[in-house]
């Protein structure tokens, strides 16, 4: 089964099932440039954590229509869902505990594959860019998000378990393909926390960019206390200190993701 779809804004699913690689981090600073620079964008926060919604600023509120978790059950109107965050250009689609639930609720729902597709084609139209962060995981809600999205943007922490379970992601998006999002592609693969004093970064690098080739970012985003420290002033890192390292290298991903496409 597939559905047509809208034209208009790009739909990146940003995923990895590993924890702790960057995932909403680069949702928050990667939208933020974008809206400063004057697109519209919208940030969609379905990880039950709701970091991202913490990370805008905007823990604990909800749009009219409720949180994601009311916009993926109930099927609420897509416009209703929308909060404005600190950053001109930039919307959100908050998230909160209730979301836990949602992977159980939504085994028994029809169509349950295409609940987030559903809320987020209409929507393609009023912005240029919309992002999606995705739980640490492969279940119900990832899937929701490799199905709404046209192409997944894959952080990936330069360590030793790098490459550990990615297999699995592309195999998942393989699956995928094959039936539920037949055009879904890699963006590209996005080196985080990387430290190039250490020989063990430098050798995750390279073999990354051997095997993905040139899906893999040149830009890389580098170990930095400022992209840390930011999501608890409940401000992205662009903002919080424009010239520190973190915030340059996010500017910079912006540049080279809009590069890319004007090619």
């Amino acid at each position: 089964m597939t559905e047509q779809r809208a034209a208009s804004a790009r739909v990146l699913a940003i995923a990895n099932q590993k924890g702790g690689v960057g995932k909403t981090t680069t949702v928050i600073n990667l939208a933020t440039s974008l809206a400063l620079d004057g697109f519209r964008v919208l940030a969609v926060d379905i990880d039950p954590q709701g970091n991202l919604t913490s990370g805008l600023g905007l823990r604990g509120r909800r749009a009219d229509a409720g949180t994601i978790y009311e916009a993926l059950l109930a099927e609420a109107a897509p416009e209703r869902c929308l909060l404005a965050t600190q950053v001109e250009n930039l919307s959100l689609i908050p998230a909160d505990r209730n979301l836990t639930g949602a992977e159980i609720e939504l085994v028994s729902a029809p169509s349950r594959e295409y609940r987030l597709r559903r809320l987020i084609d209409p929507l393609r139209g009023r912005f240029d860019c919309i992002f999606i962060d995705c739980p640490p995981s492969l279940g119900l809600l990832t899937l929701n998000a490799l199905v709404a999205a046209d192409a997944v943007l894959i952080p990936l922490h330069c360590e030793y378990f790098a490459l550990e379970g990615l297999a699995d992601l592309v195999g998942t998006m393989r699956r995928v393909r094959s039936g539920l999002n037949p055009t879904l592609d890699i963006e590209g693969v996005l080196l985080t926390m990387y430290d190039e004093r250490t020989n063990l970064g430098q050798l995750v690098a390279r073999d990354v960019r051997e095997f993905f080739k040139e899906k893999v970012f040149n830009t890389v985003i580098p170990r930095n206390v400022r992209l840390g420290e930011a999501p608890s002033h409940g401000i992205p890192a662009v903002l919080y200190d424009a010239k520190s390292r973190g915030a340059a290298a996010y500017v910079a991903l912006a540049k080279e993701m809009l590069a890319r496409h004007a090619a």
